[in-house]
């Protein structure tokens, strides 16, 4: 980070909550309104905000094959065009929606800034990103197919972006929104049982052991549901920073997270 620029929040809003993901291109505009009024409230100093694919995204990843990255022929090619185009259309939405709750907020396409080296995270041009954040506006970037130095093309997740982006930018805190209470011992909304663990510690056995036993989503979803969310912001959690994964489904949850207040959900230091 540069002198006197503060370290942004990092939020990210997973694509179940802003998209219904068993309809495809199917935007959750409620969700999205109310999100973008929840952030204009809560007055964060200083923000960047990620958002998942949803039904966006993975319907066309999958249809096209794109996990695993480029196999030949010009058919995934024109996969990776209309699954970028699908990315760019919710963009463009969540970033109109922002701007007319009040919220500065310019949206970047993850794929022009980011490229991967079998799948992980070669190179990112953060001074975009820096530019925006010093004019006191909210770069919002997303979930994107990019290119790859070693599979032609890669499937770079919002969890994962967001992660990189809070650890190359100091972030002290990484919100997950998603469409549950947070992380739980089982799946809530098919295990009765299933309970929410208030505060995750992410080194050591148990942390493994744990992780066993959490499940990855049933709807479509290429990036690898929850267990993918947890695995990935450990990588943060573990350098000393601090997650939370909320319900920002829940109408207030995502302004009291931003405005630093307690909330229902899952902790997870180091």
């Amino acid at each position: 980070m540069r002198p006197g620029l503060k370290p942004p929040v990092i939020l990210k809003l997973g694509g179940s909550v802003v998209t219904f993901k068993d309809r495809v291109e199917t935007p959750n505009l409620q969700a999205i309104r109310r999100l973008s009024l929840e952030i204009a409230e809560a007055k964060p100093r200083s923000l960047l905000l990620v958002h998942g694919g949803g039904s966006f995204g993975h319907p066309h990843a999958q249809a096209y094959g794109l996990t695993g990255g480029f196999k030949g022929g010009s058919l995934q090619l024109s996969g990776v065009s209309r699954t970028r185009e699908a990315m760019l259309r919710l963009n463009s939405l969540i970033v109109e929606n922002l701007n007319l709750a009040g919220v500065p907020a310019l949206g970047l396409q993850t794929s022009a800034l980011a490229a991967t080296r079998s799948g992980r995270i070669s190179s990112l041009d953060l001074k975009p990103i820096l530019g925006v954040l010093r004019l006191g506006g909210v770069p919002v970037l997303f979930g994107d197919v990019v290119m790859d130095f070693e599979d032609g093309f890669s499937i770079l997740s919002g969890d994962r972006l967001s992660t990189e982006l809070a650890l190359r930018l100091r972030s002290r805190l990484l919100i997950l929104g998603v469409d549950v209470d947070g992380v739980f011992t089982g799946d809530p909304k098919t295990d009765s049982e299933a309970k929410l663990v208030e505060r995750l510690r992410v080194r050591g056995k148990a942390f493994k052991t744990f992780l066993a036993g959490v499940k990855s989503s049933k709807t479509v979803d290429v990036t690898g549901g929850m267990r993918h969310k947890v695995l990935e912001v450990a990588r943060f959690a573990s350098k000393g920073g601090r997650v939370l994964v909320v319900n920002a489904l829940k109408p207030g949850v995502v302004a009291e997270a931003l405005r630093g207040r307690k909330v229902r959900g899952t902790i997870l230091t180091a």
